[in-house]
């Protein structure tokens, strides 16, 4: 076995509340010192080093995704203005190519079935991201839009994973690039229903999107017009346009705050107008509709309404009486609201399941669309136009792939455009998939999704290798979702399951209420909860259960390391917030002051301050523990969670002589490498580890 590398300890102290802590790693924040840089390349060679016997394994997994993927594909189109607009992607290329095509008519409302052998009349290539990215190691689109008159096309570019895009504008007609250039942008630009105006967002020092403008094609960037600019550093903001084209909205939040403002879609350059004053705890977000001819909004919120309520007010006088359209119902969160011109889309969660509901304007009615499996996922997209007599619905679950309906309103017909193709005879009644519920030891019981192969028997009959993901922040829920890579585990006998902790949103706001702040240890008691139950079930074992969780998920998993090291045959984190308490003890790094409302603030309050040192992994590395086997996954551009974060978190796990590898990627960010192909080698990466880790790897 190779010897890892070793970062050598230069201590450095900080002193918080009459606390003072000596980090010997903390140096290792430098990104710019050769030193560093050399360091992490070091821990790269180590983790290739000591993963080289899987190389074989990561092959074939990498042949099974492969293999299992129709490479050359489409999407299914969606209509906007005069044109079908879709996605497709070529065998060999790592990145998608946007298309059009026109309609047949002005009421062609079915969309037209394409196959990569066929010869679409009048097809447009409007976006070649293989071209684009030609000479670059990373490529990402922060943001595509066609104007509404199809002429023009605007797309946000980033080249290098750190989530700072630069907008360029292309005549569609003409093929030529427009000299409007504007860089730093975040994502999310959008061109003004008459397509002379692009609405953009920027950021602040932290990487928070603080400030609204306007840029008028063809003038210089530097006479942009500043629209909204929010210096509460706990804020982020962001733009849209109404689906009606009739607001500019320009919406703000903090993590426990909402606020909107309205602009005038025929006079950008007016005042906004609020739509209700913050207030510290109230979230709202707003639609607009058009009911007997009066502009209404349709406010989504949570004022004494814990699982939030949805309520009808004037444009013209937001602030004035409300008509109760929705009422709240404890358990039942109301996540999102969407109008068109005749009717509405309400999104909502029910026992854990994401769900939808037709709205009548009229009578206030919900009609809740039915889908017959114990599992899924059900939401809307592609839904651009105003007045459509369909419904575009995303549907999926562990054993459905991703399927593609259009919902007749009328007669509430489910058309299925698409469902994702899975080559090699894949068959759904292969595997099955359950809803369990593990005691927590509060005797909160704490939902369990698992999927698994049947030819392995039943779940639960006898110990197998389990794969348990958790990530449990934000009011983030992980919802039962199809995966071709996740079939190389389960055709291996491999149990997948998901642990669905408090705080997330799975259950509620109280359950994302219950797993934040001074709660947070819920999050993690929870998971070593579930991993125990599902041993003392005959779910597994402790030598045949790893565990998996990014970002977020990533400090999930180094607290249960510290926690229940015994529980785990190994620990997968990938781009880990384990160096929690570090970071938002300072104001200065990206994410950090909007945290406090999610984790709460260490710099100004003992008491969190004592509560985060209580958890945050880095700090609570046990000697004379014998951890589990640990692979942590990062990226050297990444924004969110720095790499430095995991780099410390392995140094300190070798330290005390716990199995810890690195692997950082050089070109990359939060999301990790761009490309399909790549993707696909760095997860076919992970799971190899994993099946190792599992005993597995030689089946």
């Amino acid at each position: 076995m190779p010897n890892p590398p070793v970062a050598l300890p230069r201590p450095t102290t900080r002193s918080h509340h009459g606390d003072t802590v000596e980090d010997r790693y903390e140096w290792l924040r430098a990104k710019d010192d050769a030193e560093v840089i050399s360091h992490l390349e070091a821990e790269n060679a180590y983790t290739q080093k000591r993963s080289e016997h899987l190389e074989g394994l990561r092959g074939t997994i990498f042949d099974e995704i492969k293999k299992r993927t129709l490479e050359t594909d489409l999407s299914v189109p969606t209509r906007r203005g005069q044109w079908w607009y879709y996605g497709r992607t070529v065998e060999g290329s790592q990145y998608g190519i946007q298309c059009r095509a026109p309609l047949a008519s002005p009421d062609d409302w079915t969309p037209p079935e394409l196959s990569p052998d066929t010869v679409i009349d009048g097809e447009q290539i409007l976006l070649d991201g293989n071209k684009e990215a030609e000479g670059h190691d990373f490529f990402s689109l922060g943001s595509f839009e066609v104007s509404n008159d199809g002429t023009l096309m605007l797309f946000g570019v980033d080249l290098a994973g750190d989530e700072r895009y630069t907008i360029q504008v292309r005549n569609l007609i003409t093929g030529a690039q427009l000299p409007d250039q504007i860089a730093g942008t975040s994502a999310g630009a959008g061109f003004s229903p008459d397509g002379r105006f692009i609405v953009y967002s920027t950021v602040d020092d932290a990487w928070r999107p603080d400030t609204v403008l306007l840029h008028e094609l063809g003038t210089p960037v530097e006479d942009d017009v500043t629209l909204f600019h929010e210096p509460d550093e706990r804020y982020w903001v962001g733009a849209g346009f109404t689906r009606s084209d009739r607001y500019l909205v320009i919406g703000l939040g903090s993590s426990i705050s909402s606020e909107e403002w309205l602009i005038d879609a025929n006079d950008l350059r007016s005042e906004p107008q609020v739509v209700w004053p913050r207030r510290e705890g109230i979230e709202y977000e707003s639609e607009h509709a058009v009911i007997d001819g009066e502009d209404v909004l349709y406010i989504l919120h949570n004022e004494d309404a814990l699982d939030f309520e949805l309520v009808q007010v004037s444009a013209a006088d937001p602030a004035g009486s409300r008509t109760r359209v929705i009422a709240h119902k404890p358990g039942q969160r109301l996540l999102g609201i969407s109008t068109f011109r005749d009717w509405g889309v309400v999104g909502y969660r029910r026992d854990g399941l994401a769900r939808m509901g037709l709205l009548n304007y009229e009578t206030n009615a919900v009609d809740e669309l039915e889908f017959d499996e114990p599992l899924y996922a059900v939401g809307g997209g592609g839904n651009p136009e105003w007045a459509p007599p369909l419904l575009r619905l995303g549907y999926g679950s562990f054993v459905t792939p991703g399927t593609v309906y259009d919902l007749d309103i009328a007669s509430r017909e489910l058309y299925l455009r698409k469902r994702e193709p899975v080559l090699g005879g894949y068959d759904p009644e292969d595997y099955a998939q359950a809803r369990v519920w593990a005691p927590a030891a509060d005797g909160t019981q704490i939902p369990l999704s698992l999927v698994w192969k049947r030819a392995f028997g039943e779940a639960g009959s006898e110990p197998r290798p389990l794969h348990l993901y958790g990530y449990g922040s934000y009011e983030h829920s992980i919802d039962p979702g199809f995966s071709i890579a996740r079939l190389s585990e389960l055709d291996r006998g491999v149990i997948f399951a998901v642990a669905h902790v408090r705080g997330g949103g799975e259950m509620g706001r109280q359950w994302y209420e219950d797993g934040k702040l001074l709660a947070k240890r819920n999050t993690f008691t929870d998971f070593v909860d579930c991993a125990r139950h599902l041993i003392d079930q005959g779910y597994t074992s402790a030598d045949r259960l790893v565990a998996e969780g990014g970002s977020a998920g990533g400090l999930l998993m180094g607290a249960v390391a510290n926690l229940a090291p015994e529980l785990f045959a190994g620990v997968l984190a990938d781009v880990p917030f384990v160096d929690a308490l570090t970071t938002i003890l300072d104001p200065t790094l990206p994410l950090t002051v909007i945290e406090w409302d999610e984790w709460g603030d260490p710099l100004h309050n003992s008491d969190v301050y004592e509560y985060m040192k209580s958890y945050s992994p880095y700090e609570n590395v046990r000697p004379g523990v014998h951890y589990p086997r640990i692979l942590a996954v990062t990226s050297l551009n990444d924004t969110r969670v720095m790499y430095v974060e995991p780099a410390k978190w392995v140094a300190r796990l070798r330290e005390v002589g716990a199995d810890a590898m690195l692997k950082c990627e050089m070109v990359a960010g939060h999301g990790g490498v761009s490309g399909r192909y790549n993707a696909w080698q760095e997860r076919a990466f992970e799971l190899a580890w994993l099946l190792d880790v599992l005993g597995v790897a030689d089946r």
